[in-house]
């Protein structure tokens, strides 16, 4: 399986997307959250339904710069909505939780860290039997490269670290920092950021998964 990984649309489809779609083979789209930038939610469903006219399938969150009444034009869109949900692609089992933690910003989809382990606990398991278990997050873990901001500083969250060091998923594809677009790990799994898609950054998976072999690669590129 071939997937595609973006975050931080901001409200715009960056004008290479289409073509890449075009001229390459992707079985999925993960979309790591901020799909608008504070809205119109309507905004949301139409730029979902754009990129899923390409025929792949997308499973997306919402960011904390989306609207709180964004759930329901997710649920409405030709996207699949996993904030606080699982979905099975093939042999791969996805779960997520979109927004963040609290920011000193006051942005409209912030979650406490209590609600954002609670929520991950309960819906981890439902990807257990999975060959390939991806988590996807709009929010980074914390202390990693993928929630590093430029003086240093890591804003990710404490929550999804825990998470992550319990199940033990193969990927966690999320987003919200522009500027720590990384590839980095925690023990076995994979943290992927993408980057600013509005900017071009994106990121390639590729896995196989044929004779009881699991293998995972993935690069970041510019669309």
């Amino acid at each position: 399986m071939k997937i595609l990984a973006i975050s931080d649309l901001h409200g715009k489809v960056h004008k290479a997307l289409d073509s890449f779609l075009k001229n390459n083979k992707i079985d999925l789209i993960i979309i790591a959250g901020d799909i608008t930038h504070f809205g119109p939610a309507e905004l949301a469903e139409d730029i979902l339904n754009d990129i899923s006219s390409h025929n792949i399938p997308v499973v997306a969150v919402p960011g904390n710069c989306d609207p709180q009444g964004i759930h329901s034009q997710l649920d409405n869109s030709r996207a699949i909505n996993v904030h606080g949900k699982s979905t099975t692609i093939q042999n791969v089992g996805i779960c997520g939780f979109g927004g963040s933690n609290l920011t000193p910003f006051d942005t409209p989809m912030e979650f406490g860290e209590v609600e954002i382990y609670d929520v991950l606990d309960k819906i981890m398991l439902q990807m257990k039997d999975q060959d390939v278990q991806i988590l996807v997050t709009h929010a980074p873990p914390y202390n990693t490269e993928a929630d590093k901001l430029p003086n240093g500083d890591h804003v990710g969250s404490e929550s999804i670290r825990r998470i992550i060091d319990r199940y033990k998923p193969d990927l966690c594809v999320c987003g919200h920092i522009h500027e720590a677009q990384c590839i980095d790990k925690i023990n076995g799994t994979v943290i992927l950021n993408p980057g600013e898609v509005s900017m071009g950054g994106a990121c390639l998976i590729d896995i196989e998964t044929e004779n009881n072999r699991k293998e995972i690669n993935s690069k970041i590129i510019k669309l």
